[in-house]
Order: C-alpha cells, then sequence, then structure tokens
C-alpha cells in the first residue's frame, strides 16, 4: 500500500517536471533573468553611473568611487590626474555602468554584456573591500547581507544570461532571425 502511494506520488512529481521542462525553457530563463535584473541591478547601476558624470567630464567623485588612492593623491582635482591611464580607467569604468546594463535590459548582446558585468561585479567588489573599507564576509554563514553572498547572487543572475541568452523577447533573438533569413537568401 505505502509503495504504491509512492510510486504514485513519484509518477505525479515525474509528470509535472516534465509540464516544466516541456514549457519553460532557457528562452524563458533569460527572460525572468533579464526582468530580475530590471528590476533589481539596472536602478542601482544607472544612479552609480549618475554620480561619476559632472557636466560632461567626469567628476571627482567619479576617481573617488573608482580610484580612491590616485584621488586622494591629487586631492580630488580631476585636472591635475593624468589622462593616460587613470582618465582612461575611469571614463571606461563609467562607460560600462552605463551601457552593458542597458544592453542586458534590451537583450542586445546579451552574453557579452553578461561577463562584462559579471567582470565589473568583481572589480567593482575588489575595489569596495580594498578602498572603501566594505567587509566582504564570509559564505554559508548564515548572514545574507553580507558583501559577498550580494555579489553572488548579481552574479547568479548575469551566470544565467551567460547561459541562457536574452530569451524570446530580445534584440538578440530579432538580429539572429535577420541575420538567418539574410543568409538564406543569398
Amino acid at each position: 500500500m505505502v509503495d504504491n502511494l509512492k510510486a504514485k506520488w513519484i509518477a505525479h512529481y515525474d509528470h509535472m517536471v516534465g509540464c516544466l521542462e516541456g514549457r519553460v525553457g532557457r528562452d524563458h530563463l533569460g527572460l525572468v533573468a533579464r526582468v530580475l535584473f530590471a528590476v533589481l541591478l539596472l536602478p542601482y547601476y544607472f544612479n552609480s553611473a549618475l554620480t561619476k558624470i559632472d557636466g560632461g567630464a567626469l567628476s571627482a567623485g567619479a576617481f573617488a568611487q573608482i580610484l580612491p588612492p590616485i584621488a586622494e593623491q591629487y586631492l580630488y582635482d580631476t585636472a591635475a590626474i593624468p589622462f593616460f591611464p587613470w582618465h582612461l580607467v575611469v571614463w571606461a569604468g563609467t562607460f560600462a555602468e552605463f551601457i552593458l546594463p542597458v544592453l542586458i535590459f534590451v537583450g542586445l548582446l546579451t552574453r557579452l554584456s553578461a561577463v562584462g558585468m559579471i567582470g565589473f561585479v568583481v572589480v567593482q567588489t575588489g575595489v569596495d573591500v580594498a578602498f572603501h573599507g566594505a567587509a566582504l564576509g564570509s559564505l554559508a554563514n548564515g548572514l545574507p547581507t553580507e558583501l559577498i553572498d550580494q555579489r553572488l547572487l548579481w552574479v547568479a543572475v548575469l551566470s544565467i544570461l551567460l547561459f541562457a541568452g536574452g530569451g524570446k523577447v530580445s534584440l538578440d533573438r530579432v538580429l539572429n532571425r535577420m541575420l538567418r533569413t539574410s543568409a538564406r537568401d543569398l
């Protein structure tokens, strides 16, 4: 009797999993990951990027956020900081902070943008710990508010995009269809 009931539960579970696997594929995962990114991280990165621009130039805050020792060395005078390499580094970081999230949001070059954002998160975390005094914390200690836990969750969402792509509703999908159509016409 118990074995029969157990077999029925397993059969029902297998049926439900089969239905889900048939309906929810990589395309849906990519779309869900992009929506999560848009809700959780797009505002964060956009607001952060805005703090780095002062008119059309880099703000002193940009150097303080990205290269704190360099900003301190030149007393936060952005005109005194050498262009190469420091202005170049800060411009690249600011540009990445604006562009990569937007590319992920619209689903254009999603996988490449996800790789770029993963790298950005790693560098950002290193700067936060090394120069801003943030505590990295430790994994599996029951404190989910620590920096390492937060950033690993960000990387998890970005990893889904890396492996699943942008999903059904993305510019990647539109471009892929256009390229396939034009290749067939040749």
